[in-house]
């Protein structure tokens, strides 16, 4: 049997998408991260990236843009203080939006600037891919069809050993000569860095809770349990919702960290399904999943009335 899934997979890698890259406003480490995230949703087959390659500020990209195959497209700051590279990539996007058969866009930059790009090419029926840092101001993030931040792609690479190594003798004596004398030499405690603050829960977040429980009340059934995998797809068509932005790898781990929800691995079809807790309501047991496994060890309950929530 062929699932909606199945044939999605089959048709991702024809999809054409095109990268359209802020260089002003994304690290060239993030490329290789990026082009392999896109790799998801189908093949980047134009790939530009825009800024004033003769700015200092830009001097780390060129071996990356040769690496990727990404086109470098030049853009001289004409004024001081506006940027006319925005202005090179808006161009851009619209030429290729009306010249070119595309199935989707990536924007990566942080730049709010771009919101009514990005909503006049999914009024054109385009989906619209967006990577920026979490400086990002939200109606950026809101406008795309799925938005990731770039520290959750992976670190940038470390630093040479060799270089490591140099600077370890010359922060050491500086750590001797500030510790307190009341603290011993080998107490880790005393030499350790400051930790950073806790993050709040994630059942703290109003937005986040919002649309997961948004998500889950749209596809749940009458028994009030919601496919797992649906109640995902539904909560990213909500907003641009991503788990490893909340740094957990799925939807599952999500839901699961969140703690405001049931979630139910199913006997009888080995599919997994949730329910919002404050739904007093709802069956005990999804009513796709154990009890048509109990039906089918119990041959004599088949005539027997369902068991409604």
């Amino acid at each position: 049997m062929v699932t909606d899934a199945d044939q999605a997979a089959k048709a991702v890698p024809n999809r054409r998408i095109a990268l359209l890259i802020d260089a002003d406003n994304v690290s060239h480490g993030k490329i290789a991260a990026m082009l392999a995230e896109l790799s998801k949703y189908g093949v980047a087959n134009i790939r530009r990236a825009y800024g004033d390659w003769a700015s200092p500020g830009l001097k780390g990209w060129t071996a990356r843009l040769h690496k990727h195959a990404i086109r470098p497209v030049q853009q001289f700051s004409y004024s001081k203080g506006k940027n006319a590279t925005d202005m090179a990539l808006v161009i851009d996007a619209m030429e290729l939006l009306y010249t070119q058969k595309l199935d989707a866009f990536c924007i990566a930059s942080s730049d709010a600037d771009f919101t009514p790009l990005v909503m006049q090419l999914r009024a054109n029926g385009h989906e619209v891919y967006g990577f920026g840092e979490r400086k990002t101001p939200e109606p950026f993030v809101n406008a795309c069809s799925t938005f990731l931040y770039l520290d959750s792609l992976g670190e940038e690479a470390p630093p040479a050993p060799a270089a490591a190594a140099a600077a370890a003798p010359a922060e050491r004596p500086a750590r001797i000569a500030a510790r307190p004398a009341g603290n011993p030499a080998g107490d880790p405690a005393a030499q350790a860095d400051p930790k950073p603050e806790p993050k709040p829960p994630l059942s703290q977040d109003a937005f986040l809770v919002s649309v997961l429980r948004g998500a889950v009340e749209a596809t749940a059934g009458d028994d009030g349990w919601a496919n797992l995998a649906a109640a995902g797809s539904a909560a990213k068509r909500q907003a641009p919702i991503d788990p490893r932005n909340y740094g957990k790898k799925n939807f599952p781990k999500l839901f699961e960290a969140v703690g405001l929800f049931d979630i139910v691995k199913a006997e009888g079809n080995g599919q997994t399904y949730v329910a919002d807790k404050r739904n007093k309501d709802r069956s005990a047991e999804p009513a796709g999943g154990r009890g048509e496994a109990l039906a089918d060890r119990l041959p004599g309950a088949i005539g027997a009335p369902s068991r409604q929530g």
